[in-house]
């Protein structure tokens, strides 16, 4: 239990971040500051036409809609359409940081450098502002840098003498005009590039190594994620097949396009939302391609023995989960397991904790505000982790809410509903009841 003047930093100003700031504000704790390196708060949803911390691209909607994907004490206007813009979304959280004043805790053009455990579970934290270093000490410190600003790159044989560049580089199509382009990847990223490079390129092709799981945006008149929230009721298995059984129904195979089949169930590896891609393909807007064997120049050699020259080929193969402020000791999640309860709280150090630092099956800033609130009442007292902090870990790694394949990608999936859940269980019956919700303008 920290005092209500405890100095408390929390890293990122992005969907987590703030939501961090604003619960702690409200349990009462007066000295909350939040680091980020923008100039605004909205962290990924910082929209810029130069590669920066963002991972967003001039046409990008979410690909949640939005009554699965706001918070509980701020919803989004009614006004908004099913999958808001970017720029909506930027606006979305600038007012909810606004309404909580959460934008006054914030300081802006800060690059955490450092953080330290130090003697009496505080934490020594070196911060650079411009050519200025400083270092302070805080009572406890929330992680919420976000997991989509670090690119993971493939390694092939070979070498391609066009364009390599990742998912991350990629901001909008005009550059993409006239030009050869291979899209690797068949997550959500590589899908809505190649159907936005389609639009201008003179070819864009499609390499996948597996089957994936292709989700359209509307399902029944629906946006898809609110059909499937009505499904919860079902056991996993059951919900698994009536998926795979109605996107085959609605759709086809994925044989029917030229993609592999998925060779696991639906749910193990993250689906893909996206209502544009089978119609490219089925146009001849994007050609399927298998995976990619090895480089030879300009030329594209692919595992089937087919071949092709490219210009550029956009590497969609994900982030890898980057602390580079925290020694290897403290944290490392780049590989393996991610051992927090919860998804937020480590064994070792009771005044670390992470929000945000999870991948649903639908959008995490709803979950990421449960995780708030559960972080407050614990830094204030009012709720404890189980004793047994390290065999209540054990457990949730070894009963996750989907199987997933053994994946970097696939270390820190979480089932929207069920998590949530589990983390509506350590907050007070009548939480909502109480809570104060406010809407933006």
């Amino acid at each position: 239990m920290l005092a209500r003047s405890a100095r408390i930093a929390v890293i990122g100003a992005g969907p987590s971040g703030i939501t961090a700031v604003k619960n702690l504000l409200d349990a009462g704790f007066t000295d909350v500051v939040c680091f980020d390196r923008n100039e605004a708060v909205g962290g990924n949803w910082l929209f810029r036409l130069e590669t920066s911390h963002s991972s967003v691209f001039e046409t990008t909607h979410i690909i949640s809609s939005k009554t699965l994907s706001q918070y509980h004490d701020f919803p989004m206007p009614s006004w908004y359409p099913d999958y808001p813009s970017h720029e909506q979304l930027a606006h979305y959280f600038q007012s909810y940081a606004d309404h909580f004043g959460v934008t006054p805790r914030v300081r802006f053009g800060s690059d955490v450098v450092r953080v330290a455990p130090l003697p009496g579970e505080q934490w020594a934290m070196t911060v650079r502002a411009g050519d200025v270093e400083l270092r302070e000490v805080f009572d406890a410190v929330v992680v919420a840098n976000g997991h989509h600003w670090r690119p993971r790159m493939p390694s092939y044989s070979g070498a391609f003498s066009g364009t390599m560049m990742h998912s991350h580089d990629y901001k909008r199509a005009a550059p993409f005009t006239g030009q050869r382009v291979l899209v690797i990847g068949g997550g959500n990223s590589a899908c809505d590039v190649a159907v936005e490079t389609a639009r201008v390129s003179a070819t864009t092709e499609l390499s996948w190594r597996r089957g994936y799981w292709i989700v359209p945006k509307f399902l029944f008149g629906q946006p898809s994620d609110v059909v499937g929230q009505r499904t919860q009721w079902m056991p996993r298995a059951v919900r698994s097949r009536i998926n795979q059984f109605l996107l085959r129904l609605l759709q086809g195979a994925n044989r029917d396009y030229g993609l592999p089949e998925p060779d696991h169930a639906f749910g193990a590896t993250h689906p893909t939302v996206n209502s544009e891609l089978f119609y490219a393909l089925r146009h001849g807007h994007i050609t399927p391609r298998p995976d990619v064997a090895r480089f030879d120049g300009p030329t594209v050699h692919f595992v089937d023995g087919t071949k092709a020259d490219f210009d550029i080929v956009v590497a969609c193969t994900g982030y890898w989960i980057a602390h580079p402020f925290l020694a290897p000791d403290v944290a490392d999640f780049s590989r393996g397991p991610v051992p927090l309860y919860l998804r937020m709280f480590p064994v070792q150090f009771p005044t670390l904790s992470f929000v945000g630092l999870f991948q649903p099956l639908g959008c995490i800033w709803p979950a990421a505000e449960l995780q708030a609130k559960v972080l407050a009442r614990r830094l204030s007292g009012a709720w404890m982790p189980p004793r047994d902090l390290e065999g209540a870990i054990a457990e949730e790694l070894a009963h996750p809410d989907y199987p997933q394949l053994d994946t970097p990608r696939h270390t820190i999936t979480v089932d929207y509903h069920k998590f949530k859940a589990r983390l509506l269980k350590q907050l007070p019956a009548n939480w909502r009841s109480t809570t104060t919700v406010a809407t933006v303008e």
